[in-house]
């Protein structure tokens, strides 16, 4: 995936509307995925080289796509932000992934924050906003799924 191929976000925008083909979902997924993630390596000021490595393996276990280093880079300074915080956007977009969608973004979140042995205020506060941005109650966030009634 290059950050070239980021208009499902712009798209999304304009449109938000709309339903969502497989494909598109997908790409929405990778999408916010990768935003997220190049978010938060610059959450503290300070875009670490480690962080970004972490990034471009956590997207390449979670989706298959490569994402280079600069791409992670330009995405976290895009101008993108400059139309909505990512925490807008990700409050826009989360009734359109699916609860499994958005528990992969908060846990690779997680581990990402977690590679380089500290945790700072500044990542603990942009990991509780995408949690609250898209919508996760505690509950979906530890992973318990209700289980239909059964009769």
């Amino acid at each position: 995936m290059s950050i070239s191929s980021l208009s499902h976000i712009m798209e999304f925008f304009r449109f938000g509307d709309k339903e969502l083909s497989a494909d598109d979902k997908k790409a929405l997924v990778e999408e916010v995925l990768l935003m997220t993630l190049a978010r938060a390596t610059s959450a503290d000021c300070n875009i670490d080289p480690v962080e970004v490595e972490v990034a471009q393996s956590v997207i390449k276990d979670a989706t298959g796509s490569d994402v280079s280093a600069q791409d992670i880079r330009i995405a976290a300074i895009s101008d993108l932000y400059k139309e909505a915080t990512i925490e807008k956007y990700l409050s826009k977009i989360r009734s359109k992934i699916d609860l499994a969608d958005r528990q992969l973004v908060v846990n690779s979140l997680a581990q990402l924050i977690r590679i380089d042995g500290k945790v700072n205020p500044f990542e603990i506060d942009f990991y509780n906003s995408v949690v609250n941005s898209l919508g996760l109650t505690p509950a979906e966030l530890a992973g318990l799924c209700q289980d239909p009634i059964r009769r």
